[in-house]
């Protein structure tokens, strides 16, 4: 068993899984691989599973019954790696939006950085997307700047969804207060991160919008992230937070 598990939720993505999952068992560090498969009418699942006994013990997937958010994707996946005591979890979307060999760049952070929570970071040097329209990027980056202003954070790209977490943190976070299931998911796993005192790291990529497939990027996610974090500031100031601990 490798130190650190990949976790990739899915959803019709039948175009990309196969070639994710193929490059990230490339890699010169060995990774393990959660696929958290949403019930794709597409096939994406059987594709998984044609796969897996080529990669025993390193390949696995959680079949859910339907499309039920990122955030409890991410989560289902977080708790199946502490079950098992990765080191180093990684959240990456199967487009190869996220490039698989930038896994070094976040492994190192953590495991030599002092990182506890390493992103993946659009926005740390300009801004690095290649294939988005210009009204998309202006979208996410001023949605990063608004949300360093309500938070207080100091970190450029806070709605990045490429990430590794060391184990120690995910243990310390209540899964069951984190409220956001979409694209505020992402916001409020580093605002948690960051009250509990963890140390975060932004990592210089280049994010690549998805050739193939569908984005499930939408306007309601955007507004659920707009009016979602202003909430969540507010509940902060009324809530203690405290790691949780065995």
């Amino acid at each position: 068993m490798s130190d650190s598990i990949v976790i990739i939720p899915t959803y019709n993505e039948k175009e990309n899984i196969e070639k994710i999952i193929r490059k990230v068992f490339t890699l010169s560090k060995e990774f393990d691989v959660l696929i958290v498969e949403d019930n794709s009418p597409d096939g994406t699942a059987d594709i998984i599973k044609s796969l897996m006994p080529e990669y025993p013990n390193r390949l696995f997937i959680e079949e859910r019954k339907g499309k039920m958010g990122l955030g409890t994707a991410y989560i289902h996946g977080f708790r199946w790696a502490l079950a098992r005591e990765y080191k180093f979890v990684f959240e990456m979307d199967a487009d190869f939006s996220h490039n698989p060999d930038d896994l070094l760049k976040l492994y190192d952070a953590c495991l030599n950085k002092g990182a506890d929570v390493a992103i993946g970071s659009r926005y740390i040097k300009g801004v690095n997307v290649v294939n988005w329209p210009m009204g998309r990027v202006l979208m996410s980056y001023f949605a990063s700047i608004y949300v360093r202003f309500i938070t207080r954070m100091k970190i450029m790209d806070t709605t990045a969804g490429f990430k590794c977490y060391r184990r120690e943190v995910l243990k310390a976070i209540d899964f069951d207060k984190i409220r956001f299931m979409g694209y505020a998911f992402q916001i409020e796993m580093k605002f948690t991160a960051w009250k509990l005192h963890f140390n975060i790291m932004e990592v210089p990529i280049i994010f690549t919008d998805r050739t193939e497939g569908t984005s499930k990027m939408s306007k309601r996610i955007f507004k659920e992230a707009f009016i979602g974090v202003l909430s969540m500031k507010i509940k902060s100031w009324f809530k203690k937070y405290e790691r949780l601990t065995d």
